[in-house]
């Protein structure tokens, strides 16, 4: 069970053992839910928020792809998070902000369906594992390929398409891998089951582009930005599967799994086997800039008022 004491839903404060949608809303039978992973960090100044404004922006935009007009403005989501961190009296967080249509009919046309909000906060620890920061993590390449861009829209975070990063996630696991990675819809790379993929070849890094269908993460623009601000070439493009075999390094990058590195790819060992000199530099640059010791990136960084 998840650990918070309160979550805010439709504008109250509700115990956790209260926060309850009926078992005939729509988001339970059509996955008309859409939501975004933000994560708060610990600083010297207080509790900071990491790209607040970007994650609200992706997430008004999520629902308007597929019409749905959240009832809440941008600022009021905003003050509803920080409502929620302090009153779980908590430092660090992983913030899920959420907005679903619940139960008023059940067919598939949504649009009768009330729109409702929510926003939880809880601490959570690296996602892939502390150990995983340092040593990597062995992954494969799934079975199962990421939708094409006609089909579901992936730009958009909708509780729907993460079916499919399921299927990779249960595959990888069954196979004795902590993570897969998706292939998109021509059998080139995209990303993994919920997160953006970085390769760093010949002193260059790579990553998949937005054709691909990869959610274009916000992390993975800020790490775009370090290594740049770092002297590193970042070439967004098409990336082919053999490419990541003949990899110097590898990486994941998303609000749960931060900067992760991969150690192997279907047990081929990437690099040295752990995390490498790029990585490590991209990491540690993105580490400080978490607990504001960056100056150039305190624009990334909202105190919890």
């Amino acid at each position: 069970m998840i650990n918070t004491k309160k979550i805010w839903m439709n504008g109250e404060m509700i115990d956790h053992d209260n926060a309850k949608v009926h078992v005939l809303s729509h988001v339970m039978h059509y996955g008309t839910s859409f939501f975004e992973g933000i994560r708060a960090y610990k600083t010297e100044e207080g509790t900071a928020i990491f790209r607040l404004d970007e994650h609200i922006d992706r997430l008004y935009n999520s629902c308007k792809i597929y019409r749905t007009e959240i009832p809440y403005s941008k600022e009021e989501i905003k003050k509803a998070i920080f409502d929620t961190i302090k009153i779980n009296g908590i430092k660090t967080a992983y913030i899920r902000p959420l907005v679903y249509r619940g139960y008023e009919s059940l067919g598939v046309n949504p649009s009768n369906c009330p729109i409702e909000t929510m926003i939880a906060a809880w601490e959570w620890g690296a996602y892939l594992g502390e150990e995983a920061l340092t040593k990597g993590v062995d992954v494969c390449v799934s079975s199962w390929r990421r939708l094409a861009p006609n089909t579901m829209p992936t730009a958009a975070k909708a509780g729907g398409n993460y079916l499919s990063s399921q299927l990779i996630k249960m595959e990888a696991l069954e196979n004795g891998y902590d993570e897969g990675i998706a292939l998109d819809y021509s059998g080139n790379v995209s990303e993994g089951s919920g997160e953006n993929l970085f390769v760093v070849s010949g002193g260059k890094i790579f990553s998949p582009q937005s054709g691909s269908s990869a959610l274009i993460g916000i992390t993975r623009d800020s790490v775009i930005t370090i290594a740049r601000d770092l002297g590193y070439e970042v070439v967004e493009e098409t990336i082919s599967r053999e490419s990541l075999y003949t990899a110097d390094e590898m990486f994941f990058s998303g609000t749960a799994a931060e900067i992760t590195p991969i150690a192997s790819v279907d047990k081929i060992k990437v690099g040295i086997g752990k995390r490498g000199p790029v990585t490590n530099a991209i990491q540690k640059a993105f580490f400080e800039m978490t607990e504001g010791k960056k100056p150039e990136y305190n624009s990334w960084l909202t105190y919890v008022k």
